[in-house]
């Protein structure tokens, strides 16, 4: 199977799965992934935060628990379930990971979203998951805590920051990450 037709694969069973759509609607429907980035600290334009009780904290101390919660609480919406089926060691081992950092924005004490970011080769550093929990999106926190998290990248030493959207995520998703500096790079249907 061509590495396209698993992308899609991929995501026809993240939709049926979900029970938005049947078998059938989804293997006649392409799903379109986009591959962002961006080559220099320089082209991030930053979003200033929307409200003063949002803070941003890393969690330095790894609980895979921890991650594998904000995976389901954000994912939920978008039918995140590649590791829905992983188990505690599987989650342990990436979560865990000396190559994965991740940030919890909480808003009044409340987690309201988090990213992840993952070292890759040559120091690429991927926007591995990033998304706000459903309470919290549409109150203007989502372009805030993208500027925070390819901030954190640069910060963390990155040559390239990078990420991938598709059109199961929020509608506003790929719009977020172009109005931040990315730039596509790649699609696949």
């Amino acid at each position: 199977m061509s590495e396209m037709s698993t992308i899609r694969v991929s995501m026809a069973e993240r939709m049926i799965k979900s029970n938005h759509y049947d078998s059938q609607d989804v293997m006649n429907d392409p799903v379109t992934t986009y591959y962002l980035e961006m080559l220099s600290r320089d082209e991030l334009r930053p979003k200033a935060c929307a409200d003063p009780g949002l803070r941003i904290e890393e969690c330095k101390i790894k609980l895979f628990s921890f991650n594998r919660w904000l995976y389901e609480q954000v994912g939920d919406a978008w039918q995140w379930f590649d590791k829905r089926s992983w188990t505690d060691n599987a989650w342990r081992d990436y979560a865990e990971a000396e190559n994965l950092r991740t940030w919890v924005g909480y808003l009044d004490g409340t987690p309201a979203g988090y990213y992840e970011l993952e070292r890759q080769e040559d120091d690429n550093v991927q926007i591995a998951y990033f998304g706000l929990l459903q309470p919290f999106i549409g109150k203007g926190l989502g372009g805030y805590l993208l500027s925070h998290a390819i901030t954190s990248a640069w910060d963390w030493g990155a040559s390239r920051v990078w990420v991938h959207t598709c059109m199961l995520d929020h509608p506003h998703a790929l719009k977020n990450y172009r109005a931040r500096g990315m730039r596509v790079f790649k699609e696949e249907v």
